[in-house]
């Protein structure tokens, strides 16, 4: 077998034949979460690549019912609400459906995007099949364990995080920081895959006036923006405390909610002045993000946080914790300001900062920008693939051996 470590991962393959890949995910759009999202990049820039992607995954509402369970090159499957996000639903188990449909149109690898029963019964399947799986890890679902009052079952949930990985062929994760942390509890066979952005969707040219003049901004009023689900995993209290601080200095600033979750009420009576824009997306979103400065993101139970390289191509100044992809993409004072984890009073003095110094400021949101164009979605893709190929050639390799250990 090859040294899994020696895996050639960035090459091209320009001359190689089409994939097909069975993706399976709990969670894809009109889903909106940083997953779903990621997910439908991922098969979007692997069907342009010439890819045939088979798509596994719970039912949503709105979905056609469909006589052929398979049309459209999608197995819909029954799904129920998740306790934690009760807007989104995990995939039941469909062992029975997936035997049928990968023995009938067998994929050349499967690809698991999230841990739930669907992804657990898809692992399953494949191998009895003998088809080689990889796996994402996405969710930090151990870390928000302590924020839903089961902070108790962490170590239960690690257990069954790192079996349900280590039973795939290899695990992509986002950076080398969580890779070295997954590493140290047990999970094997680990490469990193980083998120991309897209620069044409998110990019300061979608700034608007009009939106800052319905947010009550003039020319000197800089917008603290905070994006993503409401909830208390997301440490938005300190984000609150921090627009607090700025405004008893007497400084010109508006605070900027964009997303909806369980915190919202408590946030709206915590802080009555801030603007609860509610669930944005397309275009929407993108000019939300352009229209604000900074970019104040506190949370530590990112794996990645799409966030945040979303809110640098949109040029805004991000203040966030050395954590996931702040501690991955930011040099301090020079395309954004990284601040030691829950050192709140440094986080408070960097915005401060910020919105005191416009020439810092302009120039941080000038070299944000030029470093998310370093992370188009085009080499996440070609990093993917090759994983893929390696993968399939790998496994391609035992059986030939195995055959020939058998007739000899």
């Amino acid at each position: 077998m090859t040294d899994f470590a020696s895996i050639q991962v960035d090459q091209l393959y320009p001359d190689t034949p089409s994939l097909r890949i069975a993706l399976v995910t709990e969670t894809y759009p009109p889903d909106i979460n940083g997953v779903a999202n990621t997910i439908h990049k991922v098969v979007e820039g692997l069907r342009k690549r010439g890819h045939e992607v088979m798509l596994v995954r719970p039912r949503q509402q709105g979905d056609a019912m469909s006589a052929d369970q398979f049309a459209m090159d999608e197995l819909l499957v029954r799904g129920a609400a998740i306790p934690m996000y009760k807007q989104l639903k995990m995939g039941l188990p469909a062992q029975g459906a997936l035997k049928k449909l990968w023995t009938n149109r067998r994929p050349d690898i499967v690809h698991i995007a999230t841990e739930g029963p669907l992804g657990w019964s898809a692992s399953r399947i494949a191998r009895k099949l003998k088809i080689p799986t990889s796996s994402d890890f996405r969710t930090n679902f151990h870390a928000y364990s302590q924020f839903y009052g089961f902070g108790w079952l962490k170590g239960a949930i690690v257990a069954y995080l790192r079996k349900f990985h280590n039973a795939t062929h290899c695990t992509m994760v986002p950076s080398a920081p969580l890779l070295s942390e997954l590493s140290r509890v047990g999970f094997e066979r680990l490469l990193i895959v980083p998120r991309g952005v897209d620069t044409t969707h998110f990019t300061p040219e979608k700034r608007s006036d009009e939106l800052r003049r319905q947010w009550g901004a003039d020319t000197n009023t800089q917008i603290l923006l905070s994006v993503g689900r409401l909830a208390s995993e997301k440490n938005l209290d300190t984000v609150v405390r921090a627009y607090q601080a700025m405004k008893s200095r007497n400084l010109s600033v508006k605070l900027v909610f964009v997303g909806d979750g369980p915190l919202r009420s408590h946030l709206e009576a915590i802080c009555p002045s801030a603007i609860f824009s509610g669930m944005r997306t397309g275009h929407d979103l993108a000019a939300h993000y352009a229209s604000a400065d900074l970019f104040v993101f506190p949370s530590m139970t990112e794996t990645f946080g799409n966030v945040t390289i979303e809110a640098m191509a949109s040029g805004l100044a991000v203040i966030a914790y050395d954590h996931a992809a702040a501690g991955q993409l930011i040099l301090h004072e020079q395309n954004g300001m990284l601040i030691a984890p829950h050192e709140e009073q440094e986080l408070f003095s960097a915005i401060g900062k910020l919105i005191e110094n416009k020439t810092l400021r302009e120039s941080i949101r000038s070299n944000s920008r030029q470093t998310s164009i370093e992370h188009d979605w085009n080499s996440v893709i070609a990093r993917t693939e090759g994983i893929f190929r390696s993968l399939i050639k790998d496994q391609s390799t035992c059986s030939r051996t195995n055959l020939i250990h058998q007739t000899i």
